[in-house]
């Protein structure tokens, strides 16, 4: 009888963390995959690839995709409470996310909300002590607030808000990649300084050629 019990408390438990556990898959936002490739997500949000930005050729290729979900036809608000999402990616792998929700779907919520309301789906928050960031909150200032985080081994969760504007954000991204791409726009910025100069001799050289080569066409052909 007492093993039959312990089984069926066990089975409970396990009953009970399992959809927790579905619920902590931080590789994933709104259908949207970390990992995933440039025409995947292109394919997801209707874009094309004209409208992928480039940010970075070398040492990596890094780019970025800038999406606006689509309003709800013949209404004043949106179809949720997603104003803005920022996808990065590295050699063509998505591994950043960047959040930014509708102040009109977030008025009049505290800190405390936005915590609870993904905490629901992604399981207990980290409530750090509030510092200011940088890299990490791509697409919101440096002196934007971090509220919580949530992670695992992989991925990385964070919530922060904007002082200035009052949006709350969101940031998802790969522990690993992100830590790449940071190495990666560290060395292009490093490589662009140092190709500075040679590029703008190379310019003025092109300019004062393409400047020579119509002077001698307009020479030829102007009459007085």
């Amino acid at each position: 009888m007492k093993t039959l019990r312990n089984l069926i408390l066990s089975l409970g438990v396990l009953l009970l963390a399992t959809p927790i556990l579905r619920a902590q898959d931080f590789s994933k936002y709104r259908g949207f995959s970390l990992g995933t490739s440039v025409a995947t997500v292109l394919k997801q949000t209707e874009k094309r690839p004209i409208d992928v930005k480039v940010s970075h050729a070398r040492p990596a290729l890094l780019q970025e995709l800038t999406w606006w979900p689509p309003a709800v036809p013949g209404v004043s608000y949106r179809a949720d409470s997603v104003e803005q999402m920022r996808f990065s990616f590295c050699d063509g792998e998505l591994y950043k996310i960047s959040v930014t929700y509708d102040t009109s779907s977030t008025q009049g919520l505290t800190a405390g909300d936005m915590v609870k309301s993904i905490s629901a789906k992604y399981g207990p928050a980290s409530v750090p002590e509030p510092v200011p960031d940088s890299v990490l909150t791509d697409g919101f200032s440096s002196g934007d607030k971090t509220i919580a985080s949530w992670e695992d081994s992989q991925y990385f969760f964070k919530l922060v808000s904007s002082p200035f504007t009052n949006r709350f954000g969101l940031i998802i991204f790969s522990k690993r990649v992100n830590a790449q791409a940071e190495l990666a726009i560290a060395d292009a910025v490093t490589l662009e300084k140092q190709e500075k100069p040679q590029r703008d001799a190379e310019l003025k050289k092109k300019e004062a050629d393409d400047l020579e080569a119509q002077r001698q066409k307009n020479q030829s052909a102007f009459r007085p």
